[in-house]
């Protein structure tokens, strides 16, 4: 029976029309409990061309390292490691990972090493949060960065040297524990929470699967009946992410970045009937001395005396514009542009609107 009725699913989803603008499930949630998992470890590169660093830990673990294969260092003795660098090796763990596949690893100096270029990293346990190690590490870097310095002391770098990459550089050791397969449910997370998008997926996935198979926890939240047999669930939700729903339209947002000047203004943007003007005002101060000499036969001394003038300029440019009811994202980038405003008076118009109560959005400032 439950395959009939995976069949019957898989045959309604390919029957089901296209929808105009909308979303797969698979685009816009993840599933809650699967997840990648974030490793690190410390390590040594070794092989540089005296671009090593020269940091008091790093000379310690290359001695216990050597200790480790039966060499021991006599006490006092500074090896002058110019062609090793600690390194912190980090890694993403994607879900669902087996024992033997392989992921990617950065490879980042801790000390003041100037370059990992043409550097080997050695084998570097990686671990979890739990402290268990789920990978190890080994291979050469990838580094995008270079550097070169004269005997002057004058130097250019490009890029960052003192990062690299091994593609494939770790090899998975165990698995993380899922639980994937546990329970009569599921639950998708949206990305973005809102009530109208958990809605809008609740209705479509009862109106194919049946009544109550999905139920809106929240705005976030959309837990989905499912099969308990993993085959069968994972043929289940492979119809299900597939699905395609309208989303809810995001709230109305300005976001500034104060720093670059960079302004993104959502669509929905909308003012009520504001007046603005905007100039720019300039004020030059400058301070000359001047010597005050009393006569000759006065008496008195001689001393300096200090003349500051003050010069208003307020550009003499300076325009209003004024915003009717219901006026759009369109409107706004037009009125702005005709002026010539820049970026930092833009910000301070956004925000003088949005103190007025014209500015119809959320302004973020980043």
């Amino acid at each position: 029976m439950k395959n009939w009725r995976q069949i019957l699913v898989v045959m309604l989803i390919f029957c089901l029309p296209g929808m105009a603008q909308a979303e797969r499930i698979k685009d816009i949630t993840s599933i809650s409990g699967v997840r990648s998992n974030q490793l690190i470890g410390y390590g040594l590169v070794v092989g540089l061309d005296g671009t090593g660093d020269k940091a008091p830990f790093t000379t310690q673990t290359f001695r216990n390292m050597m200790n480790e294969f039966g060499i021991t260092l006599p006490q006092g003795t500074d090896p002058k490691l110019k062609n090793v660098a600690a390194v912190s090796v980090t890694a993403e763990l994607p879900p669902f990972s087996k024992p033997g596949q392989r992921v990617d690893v950065t490879v980042s100096s801790l000390g003041n090493a100037k370059s990992l270029r043409g550097g080997s990293l050695l084998f570097t346990p990686l671990k979890g949060a739990d402290g268990s190690i789920y990978a190890v590490a080994q291979g050469n870097l990838v580094v995008g960065g270079f550097g070169a310095e004269g005997n002057d002391g004058s130097s250019i770098t490009v890029n960052v040297p003192s990062v690299g990459r091994i593609p494939n550089g770790a090899t998975v050791e165990q698995a993380v524990p899922s639980s994937f397969g546990r329970g009569d449910s599921l639950i998708f997370n949206l990305d973005q929470p809102d009530f109208t998008t958990a809605r809008s997926m609740t209705d479509k996935i009862n109106d194919l699967l049946g009544p109550g198979t999905a139920e809106a926890l929240d705005a976030t939240s959309i837990r989905v009946s499912a099969p308990r047999d993993t085959s069968q669930r994972v043929a289940y939700l492979s119809v299900i992410e597939n699905l395609e729903i309208e989303t809810g339209t995001e709230r109305a947002k300005i976001i500034i970045n104060s720093r670059t000047g960079t302004i993104v203004m959502g669509q929905k943007v909308q003012i009520e009937p504001v007046a603005v003007t905007h100039g720019s005002l300039t004020v030059t101060i400058t301070e000359d001395f001047e010597v005050a000499q009393p006569n000759a036969l006065a008496e008195g001394e001689t001393v300096v005396v200090p003349q500051t003038n003050i010069n208003i300029d307020d550009g003499g440019d300076s325009r209003m514009f004024k915003f009717g009811p219901g006026v759009t994202l369109d409107d706004i980038v037009k009125a702005v542009n005709e002026i010539g405003a820049a970026p930092g008076d833009l910000m301070a118009i956004l925000e003088a609107m949005k103190q007025a109560g014209a500015l119809k959005a959320e302004l973020i400032v980043i």
